[in-house]
């Protein structure tokens, strides 16, 4: 090492120093950038390096003012939507990336009992430990980096009096303390087959945020593909452990790269599919820290891209026997579903164009605002060309035999699906639909934009999004711009009773940007 790289490592040594004396002194990170010429990832690697955690405040230690949330309500949709975070308990944000504590809190009231054994094998700051204690169950929590499980058990350490069971509340919970243990995800041998009633989980969304100092088998530190990989083996083992019949809930979001989204949250479904389970629900996280003004606004319309703002909540299944093909299916009507070009009802006017990838629009002008936003932010001014997928009885067919001139935009709804309950005429309307993209009525450089919905059949739920994109995805004519969801604005929505299902709230816009096949994608 020569003389003057040894003044430049000492330099950032003394640098780093007073950049963590920065962080235990309370300064945001945005000051600590300004002032030392660092990124947030510098900031967040040095923390990470120095304390063996990716924590965002030094001070770990919090005042308790409450046990619980005020007036919790369980979630009636399977749109999920919370302003505030949660800080009630030991629940704090300073854990990089943990989740929201109203969501294991849902999880776990919903699909578990008093006394029964959650399992949570990716604890972070603990967040899962904590629920399982405030509502009476056994916990079980493990997670790869040792300093994680030593935030954690200092966050379960809270006196409690016996809590008033929320369904039963003639009687009180008893108090169970959680298991934590330093252990990986990928091999829960320590556990018998079919012994846990609920598994909770928030794994690390691929090479986004590092959660350890670089530490063998952190799957932060994997991309995509080999994230993926070792996400099966996870899925497996929890196949295994859980018991016939009982849920298992991962939180997972997609990722950009280029402008483009990566659906990571569907390569994670189909990954725990692939394992065995069946999808009972599938619930959409809406995030509220995404800025949709000024800087934010403008760089969005000027690079047309949307903030991504939500993620996925999968609550997979493992079913109570084997699958079979014994249950009777309606065949199919081959005569039921046709397409039809029509001229999209439209909002005259605007007060501006959606930022992020959640739309929440008025149920009255639901349709028109939608439309409006497709149309202005995706055609370009070269031509729309709109086809619903409807049933023959009600629709009269158009024909699209004759020459039909190239468009800008390829707008396809799906108001088919509203009420469509078999199965097999789901799979048949996918096949029209993507035997019509192939046809040629959409330019080069041109959108296609597929408005569709999930679908619940025989209890569990066809994911027609993840469905067309898993069809989408081979074809190099089409890269996947973006993956928006769209909910209406219903007023009163909280204060439905749940039922055993969750109401499919949410809708799907898969926004596809056609290229050359020799484009790298």
């Amino acid at each position: 090492m020569t003389h003057s790289q040894k003044i430049n490592v000492k330099s950032e040594q003394k640098m780093q120093r007073a950049i963590l004396q920065e962080k235990a002194s309370g300064t945001p990170d945005i000051e600590i950038g300004n002032k030392y010429g660092v990124t947030f990832r510098y900031i967040e690697k040095l923390i990470t390096q120095s304390r063996g955690v990716n924590v965002s405040n030094l001070k770990i230690s919090k005042e308790i003012k409450t046990l619980n949330p005020k007036e919790f309500r369980e979630e009636p949709s399977t749109v999920w939507s919370f302003k505030s975070r949660g800080g009630w308990a030991t629940h704090s944000g300073d854990y990089r990336g943990n989740w929201s504590p109203y969501i294991p809190r849902n999880v776990i009231f919903k699909y578990s009992k008093p006394g029964e054994l959650v399992l949570d094998y990716f604890c972070g700051a603990g967040t899962t430990a904590v629920e399982a204690k405030l509502l009476g169950r056994k916990c079980m929590v493990l997670d790869i980096n040792d300093m994680a499980i030593e935030l954690a058990k200092k966050n379960v350490v809270f006196h409690m009096e016996p809590q008033l069971d929320l369904i039963n509340e003639e009687s009180h919970l008893k108090i169970y303390e959680p298991e934590l243990l330093v252990g990986d995800a990928r091999n829960l041998s320590f556990l018998q087959n079919n012994s846990v009633d609920l598994i909770c989980a928030h794994p690390p969304y691929a090479n986004i945020i590092n959660y350890t100092d670089s530490k063998e088998g952190d799957l932060s530190f994997f991309d995509i593909d080999e994230f993926l990989i070792e996400m099966l083996k996870v899925a497996k083992e929890s196949f295994r452990v859980l018991k016939p019949g009982r849920q298992c809930a991962i939180l997972i979001g997609d990722m950009r790269k280029e402008k483009h989204v990566i659906p990571l949250g569907f390569k994670l479904i189909n990954v725990y599919l692939n394992a065995g389970f069946q999808l009972k629900e599938l619930v959409i996280k809406r995030q509220h820290n995404c800025k949709t003004t000024g800087f934010w606004y403008n760089n969005s319309i000027k690079y047309n891209f949307l903030l991504l703002a939500h993620e996925y909540l999968p609550i997979f299944e493992k079913p109570k026997t084997a699958l079979t093909l014994s249950i009777k299916e309606k065949s199919t009507n081959y005569g039921l579903i046709a397409p039809i070009a029509k001229n999209p009802p439209l909002m005259k006017k605007i007060d501006g164009l959606e930022t992020t990838t959640v739309w929440v629009l008025p149920e009255k002008e639901f349709e028109k605002q939608l439309n409006k936003n497709v149309i202005d932010r995706y055609s370009n001014g070269d031509g729309v060309l709109t086809v619903a997928f409807d049933s023959r009885a009600k629709i009269e067919p158009f024909s699209f035999d004759k020459k039909i001139k190239k468009k800008g935009l390829l707008f396809i709804k799906s108001p088919f699906l509203a009420n469509e309950s078999s199965k097999a005429n789901i799979e048949f309307y996918s096949q029209k639909v993507s035997e019509f993209i192939k046809r040629d009525y959409l330019r080069k450089d041109g959108y296609l934009v597929i408005q569709t919905q999930d679908v619940r059949i025989n209890g569990y739920i066809e994911p027609m999004a993840k469905n067309f994109i898993d069809a989408l995805l081979p074809d190099k004519n089409f890269w996947l711009k973006e993956i928006v969801i769209v909910i209406g604005n219903r007023k009163n929505y909280q204060n439905r009773n749940p039922q055993e299902y969750l109401d499919i709230e949410h809708q799907y816009l898969l926004v596809y940007e056609r290229i050359g096949e020799n484009k790298n994608v």
